[in-house]
């Protein structure tokens, strides 16, 4: 019985071709094979190689100054500098001169490393057929055998310029971090136990910013009032006034409780800080019958007849007393600081 199918090892080349085109088009995932190699520049024109090495050696090195502009910037430039960056605008100095040359590191890093890639490490396609997640031994010593290959390849070992540089980049891009860590803040030191008051400062009403006369002061009144001299244009006001706030209550002098707070007042005007010693909310709201204010935050409550002590709520101490007086021109001004920090518990406190 004759067949009319032929092999395809019988067919001729044009046949034969055309054959593997319709294979093709009717199986869509069939293999398309690979386009033959190209050599770059690099690999026949050592000259070549070596260009491309001083220009990943120029990322590096690029990179290694940018880290030290940027460890540079964090110190030289206050935060409150203010400067014009065309097309920017204004801006601050500070971050836009952080943010660019930390950019430019990191940039420049993964510059290099994309130029060593395309241009020396080795581009010959390497074809590797799926297998079990487990690897054979002889997968294994394959992986291995590869992987020295490609190490060899990639020059790491014989470039060392590229090397070294890459070393240097990648060792001082992490200090960019390290450095960081000081923008936390600046240590409290003892700053933390002292307010803008000291002795001779008059008392300034904050609503008009007047000087308060003992008159101005009623019974049943809250008054609030800040340190003689802290203006509140002042760059460092908002942190002087967040410890210097101050409450002024008039209290009959029979109805106070509490001895010192008798002697640190005159003629039962009291000064208290307004700052809230559980989290720091500013206290605002007073109830006169019983002389207790009440921070609106968490509801810690105060007593200012009884050396404003805590009789409700999560604070954990009282309030601290400004001890205050009237000076010849017969207005109240202050005859110290607080005796002990303001707000709420810090690990100095004690």
């Amino acid at each position: 019985m004759s067949s009319n199918r032929i092999s395809d090892e019988n067919l001729p080349a044009e046949q034969e071709s055309a054959h593997a085109e319709v294979e093709r088009a009717d199986d869509p995932f069939a293999n398309p094979g690979m386009p033959a190699h190209r050599p770059r520049i690099q690999d026949i024109d050592e000259r070549a190689a070596k260009r491309s090495e001083r220009t990943v050696a120029g990322f590096f090195t690029l990179s290694m100054l940018a880290t030290i502009g940027f460890i540079a910037s964090f110190v030289a430039f206050p935060i409150e500098k203010i400067v014009y960056i065309w097309p920017f605008g204004h801006v601050s100095a500070l971050n836009f001169s952080l943010g660019l040359t930390l950019g430019v590191a990191l940039f420049a890093i993964g510059a290099g490393a994309v130029h060593w890639a395309r241009t020396l490490m080795s581009d010959v396609e390497i074809v590797q057929e799926r297998h079990p997640i487990e690897a054979t031994p002889e997968v294994a010593a394959k992986a291995k055998e590869d992987f020295l290959l490609g190490s060899a390849e990639s020059g790491f070992g014989r470039r060392k310029l590229i090397r070294n540089t890459m070393f240097g980049a990648l060792a001082l891009v992490p200090l960019s971090g390290v450095v960081l860590l000081r923008d936390l803040g600046p240590l409290p030191e003892d700053k933390l136990r002292k307010t803008f008051w000291k002795k001779g400062l008059m008392l300034i009403n904050q609503n008009t910013s007047e000087p308060l006369r003992p008159e101005d002061v009623t019974v049943g009144s809250l008054t609030f009032a800040q340190p003689e001299g802290l203006d509140d244009h002042n760059e460092n006001f908002n942190n002087e006034i967040a410890k210097a706030a101050l409450m002024i209550v008039r209290i009959q002098p029979e109805d106070i409780k509490d001895k010192r707070e008798l002697e640190w007042s005159h003629e039962g005007i009291v000064a208290y800080s307004k700052i809230c010693t559980h989290v720091g909310c500013p206290i605002s709201l007073y109830e006169q019958q019983t002389h207790h204010v009440l921070c609106p935050c968490h509801q810690s409550t105060f007593d200012l007849s009884d050396g404003a002590r805590v009789i409700f709520g999560p604070a954990g101490h009282a309030l601290p007393q400004l001890r205050i007086g009237v000076n010849e021109e017969g207005y109240l001004y202050a005859l110290g600081d607080f005796d002990e920090p303001v707000g709420p518990s810090f690990w100095e406190r004690g």
